[in-house]
């Protein structure tokens, strides 16, 4: 047997993931595409393989000759698309006078290939094609007999004596005879071949899969989707090694304001099921899916950062969710389900203010714990924003995000980030003056935190880099989702400067003049991001926190001398009395 796989095309539905790489070479699993077909055909007995390239040849040709087959591998290049007849055709001198297997390069199955060979061997009919019931592409006719009669959009009155329609799976297998009905070097589908052996009275067999697993990656929904039906089994195996499953599931669950999506992979105890039956409450395992989305750049990207760091703050007992596996260019990540409880939550249905307190001296254990053990052995180049909070993250990612979000964006005010230019640059210098730096989270917050078994977890830490403690201090207190008193807020700096103190020497007062300034800093950035968030993302859940957010900011100011931000302070005085924002914040 000698086959082809069909691998020249541009991959469009995948752009502008497939610009830098072939749709043939994305992984699945760890593993490229291209490299799992191969082995297939090699071992259902292929002796020769030719691959048809056209869009990144020259990645192609170096993938294969970076591997060892059993068996030969050639590529021929088509300087113009040929379609899929048109290729078969090309490499007719490849042919010999046995039929052959064409399998399309966007494909993953467990479909036997070796049988689908012999079945072919064992009637007289010059195709088969590999069909299945797949709803989303049902659009070839098949008799009860399992002949083909007809593709795609068929006229009704065609369709008569077939009884069914299911999908092509993009596996084939043709007598040499066929490439008569291919005119020479030019495009040309296969399909049209097909229909013109049928017009001509030959007919084709259907071989029908069941009980098999096809997904093609054409687009990135279906990639997505291969590579997390590839990498489940795996990760709950990872989590759980002597648990047997069956069936997985994956549950949609919302995010917040990132634009990673979010899902809670569930899988059934087959032993306990074959043991009680189905109608019994089956114990289910859950793991967490994020998804970060196909990479489209060689650069270091947010899914990196997450891997990274997550993997090293665990080493260092930091409480996060555990990652159990990922894959870097689906940006698929599987790690730890911490449950639904949010920090935010805990804290809002509590009612004694003591025990809120006490809740928040825990979690400012945790953030010192982070702070002092993640800088250690903690490498910059696994940040992908900055490896440093400084005065240039400070202008544009908090002052001119403040400016430009908010005021322009979502209040319509007509102020720009040159109308505090001055007043922007001294508090960053201000806030750099005496930090406390370690490692820092950057968006240390109630929904940031979850609760498992009376316990607290850091999430979403793939913003961190090295930075002022005191930063992530101000984000957990001045939080607006919780907006806590301003009593409470001074109790716990104190609280904060006398768990550090077992960990460094601390200037009580200079700790407290970093805080104060980070804390404008971290409203600016609040604000910012509320504002975008509801103006670009739609996400219009948020606004109902801007007005604790502009109140803590005004208060936060009051702080300082008259002479001291006299343009932001008039600025949050008019967003203060608008009418449109007024009764929001008095309310």
């Amino acid at each position: 047997m000698k086959a082809m796989i069909l691998a020249a095309g541009l991959g469009t539905r995948l752009s502008p993931f497939t610009a830098n790489i072939p749709k043939p070479l994305f992984p699945v699993g760890g593993r490229p595409l291209l490299d799992i077909i191969i082995h297939s055909l090699q071992n259902a007995g292929c002796e020769s393989i030719i691959i048809n390239t056209h869009h990144l040849y020259k990645k192609i040709d170096f993938f294969l000759s970076s591997r060892k087959y059993s068996i030969p591998v050639f590529t021929r290049y088509e300087p113009l698309i040929l379609g899929t007849g048109g290729a078969i055709k090309n490499v007719a001198d490849f042919w010999d006078d046995q039929p052959f297997m064409v399998v399309n390069s966007d494909i993953i199955t467990d479909i036997d290939l070796r049988e689908v060979y012999d079945f072919h061997l064992n009637h007289k009919y010059p195709a088969t094609l590999v069909l299945h019931d797949y709803k989303e592409f049902n659009n070839v006719l098949i008799s009860r007999e399992d002949f083909i009669g007809g593709f795609y959009k068929e006229e009704s009155n065609e369709n008569i004596g077939y009884e069914k329609k299911l999908a092509f799976t993009g596996i084939q297998v043709l007598d040499p005879d066929i490439l008569d009905f291919i005119p020479d070097g030019l495009f040309f589908s296969i399909i049209d071949a097909y229909r013109e052996l049928i017009f001509s009275g030959q007919r084709l067999k259907a071989f029908i899969a069941q009980k098999h697993y096809w997904q093609d990656i054409g687009t990135p929904k279906s990639y997505r989707k291969a590579v997390a039906d590839k990498m489940a089994p795996e990760a709950f195996k990872q989590a759980w090694p002597d648990f047997t499953f069956s069936e997985i599931k994956y549950d949609r669950i919302k995010g917040d304001g990132s634009d990673r999506q979010w899902y809670r992979v569930m899988a059934e105890d087959q032993a306990y099921s074959e043991a009680h039956g189905k109608q019994n409450d089956v114990p289910l395992q859950k793991l967490i899916m994020v998804d970060h989305g196909i990479r489209a750049q060689k650069a270091i990207s947010e899914v990196d950062s997450f891997i990274a760091i997550g993997q090293h703050l665990y080493a260092m007992g930091v409480p996060i969710p555990r990652i159990y596996l990922y894959d870097k260019f689906s940006g698929l990540v599987f790690l730890e389900d911490l449950g639904d409880v949010k920090f935010q939550k805990l804290v809002l249905s509590t009612k004694d203010p003591e025990e809120v307190a006490l809740y928040y001296k825990t979690v400012i254990d945790v953030l010192i714990k982070m702070s002092t053990v993640g800088v250690k052995d903690f490498d910059i180049s696994w940040t992908y924003q900055t490896p440093y909070y400084s005065k240039e993250l400070i202008l544009e990612k908090e002052c001119r995000y403040f400016v430009d979000a908010f005021l322009r964006g979502y209040l319509g005010m007509n102020y720009f980030f040159e109308d505090f230019k001055d007043e922007f640059e001294s508090l960053a210098e201000k806030t750099l003056k005496f930090p406390v730096n370690g490692f820092m989270h950057r968006d240390l917050q109630s929904r940031n935190i979850m609760v498992k078994d009376n316990k607290f977890y850091i999430i979403d830490f793939q913003g961190g880099r090295i930075g002022p403690v005191q930063y992530d201090l101000a984000s957990l207190l001045i939080d607006p989702y919780v907006d806590l008193s301003y009593e409470l807020r001074a109790q716990l700096v104190d609280y904060c400067i006398k768990g550090l103190s077992k960990f460094f020497q601390i200037n009580e007062d200079q700790f407290r003049y970093c805080f104060r300034y980070c804390s404008i800093t971290r409203n600016l950035q609040v604000l910012g991001a509320f504002g975008n968030l509801i103006r670009m993302n739609n996400k219009s859940y948020f606004e109902q926190y801007i007005p604790a957010a502009i109140k803590t900011l005004k208060y936060n100011l009051s702080a300082f001398e008259d002479t001291e931000f006299p343009g932001i302070k008039a600025v949050v005085e008019e967003i203060m009395v608008s009418s449109a924002t007024k009764e929001r914040i008095e309310d």
